[in-house]
Order: C-alpha cells, then sequence, then structure tokens
C-alpha cells in the first residue's frame, strides 16, 4: 500500500471539497475539451458573472482551472487532463 503523507492528504482533500459543488462541477464540464470566457459560461450555465468568477477564482486557487488573457477577456480551461479524468471516474463510478 503506498503510504501518502500529510500534506498530500490535505491537498486531496482540498481537491474533493472543490468538486463537492454543483456549480463547479458543472463549470469543469463546461471546461471540458475546450476554452471558454466568464460571459460565454455564465451564459451556458445561466449564472450571475459575480458566481461564475466566485467558483472561477476557487478552481483556480485549487489548480482546477487555468485563465489566459486576451484583451479585456479572460479564457479558462482545465489545468489538465487528470481534472477531467477524476469526474469522469466518478461518473462512471455512479452509472454503474
Amino acid at each position: 500500500m503506498m503510504k501518502q503523507s500529510m500534506e498530500e492528504l490535505d491537498k486531496m482533500s482540498q481537491i474533493f471539497k472543490m468538486l463537492s459543488d454543483q456549480n463547479r462541477l458543472r463549470i469543469i464540464f463546461a471546461l471540458h475539451g475546450s476554452e471558454v470566457c466568464v460571459a460565454c459560461l455564465c451564459e451556458q450555465l445561466n449564472m450571475e458573472q459575480s458566481a461564475v468568477s466566485h467558483q472561477l477564482r476557487n478552481l483556480k486557487a485549487a489548480r482546477l482551472v487555468k485563465s489566459r488573457k486576451e484583451g479585456k477577456n479572460v479564457f479558462y480551461s482545465l489545468d489538465d487532463a487528470h481534472v477531467l479524468h477524476i469526474v469522469d471516474q466518478v461518473l462512471e463510478h455512479i452509472r454503474h
């Protein structure tokens, strides 16, 4: 069995906390395979800009999403393929 450090367990716990919110999960799925600006996320998810921005800030702090600025627009995408792999595995588990 692989031994985990307390720091690793803490980081894992933080990621699971981020994934425990439906709106954050909706944002993650909306970013599947694409880079999306905040305005488009708001429209797609039918959420207020302040709420989307708040959740994106949390997801970015947890290194689940990353951002890129182009002019006045900020585009978000998943930080890496591991993020989608995690949520896909959970979805597959509940559908099984």
